[in-house]
């Protein structure tokens, strides 16, 4: 008898996995059923010189019907601009990013580049005038002139110097070989284990490698010691090459060596202005936040 229950008890166990995968499966095939919303080559407009202007028109977005995360946002960065978004968490700062990604369409609202609606680039063409860094970007188990390049090809002299802007040739020059050193251990026992703001370093590198003329750093130095990112933002000028550039910060004092900050709440527009300006405002949202980190630095 058990010899005859068992293996049924297996088949039906099997057949409960079965319908499990066919329900998964559904949702991914109706992801991959789904229309692309991205413009054909021969129906976008032509890229010509990008400048790095960008607007965003009365741009309002949500994740689930009703619960809006940005509500009417306008504002305007000029092209070589560098711009500080700054509010609390949850005011859709990174959202933003991802819209200027094109990872997201508004719901409403147009964003701009340029004057040329962004979802009428070519979007080959466009991802390449963007170069990013997120909050939670990745790095691989090959060398760390391919990390910054993203590429097996790669410019040495291109790599080094975008190494030297992000704070991490001195590093570097530690490594018997160097920028061809292999990161971590998966296909290299001799490889080397980066920490979290080594590793933020190079993710650095890598944007600045791309020389796009648009540069979005989402929180670029939050794993950074206070050192590293003064060194950081004291090379910004460097850095940013006078291209546009995009920056997310919970680190008010990085705000002081930017253009432009516009300081969102609750999904809108609360200010706009330079640091000097902003923090005479006592009862703006930026005063607030500026006060709550500057406490804890007073004597």
């Amino acid at each position: 008898l058990l010899s005859f229950f068992n293996p049924i008890q297996n088949l039906a166990e099997q057949f409960n996995f079965l319908q499990a995968a066919l329900a998964s499966s559904e949702k991914i095939f109706t992801i991959m059923d789904m229309k692309s919303e991205i413009v054909d080559e021969e129906d976008a407009i032509e890229l010509d010189e990008i400048k790095g202007e960008i607007e965003f028109k009365d741009v309002w977005f949500a994740y689930k019907p009703d619960e809006w995360v940005l509500q009417g946002v306008s504002f305007k960065v000029e092209a070589g601009q560098t711009v500080a978004f700054v509010g609390s968490t949850g005011s859709g700062k990174t959202t933003l990013i991802k819209l200027m990604c094109r990872l997201y369409k508004p719901t409403s609202g147009r964003i701009l580049l340029d004057g040329k609606d962004i979802w009428e680039y070519p979007y080959e063409e466009y991802i390449s005038m963007i170069a990013t860094v997120f909050q939670d970007f990745s790095l691989y188990a090959f060398t760390v002139a391919e990390n910054v390049a993203a590429s097996q090809e790669y410019e040495k002299e291109k790599v080094e110097n975008a190494l030297k802007k992000a704070g991490f040739m001195e590093k570097v020059g530690v490594y018997d070989k160097g920028i061809t050193q292999a990161l971590f251990h998966d296909f290299d026992e001799n490889g080397t284990d980066l920490s979290g703001g080594e590793a933020q370093k190079v993710a650095i590198a890598r944007a600045v490698y791309k020389n796009a003329e648009v540069m979005i750093l989402d929180e670029p130095t939050a794993a950074l010691d206070p050192y590293a990112e003064y060194e950081i933002y004291k090379n910004f000028g460097e850095i940013s090459e006078d291209k546009t550039v995009i920056s997310i910060s919970h680190r008010l004092s990085s705000c002081r060596m930017c253009d432009h900050i516009v300081v969102l709440h609750q999904g809108r527009v609360a200010q706009c202005g330079m640091h000097e300006a902003l923090v005479q405002d006592v009862n703006g949202k930026y005063f607030e936040l500026w006060n709550a980190q500057a406490q804890y630095y007073t004597v």
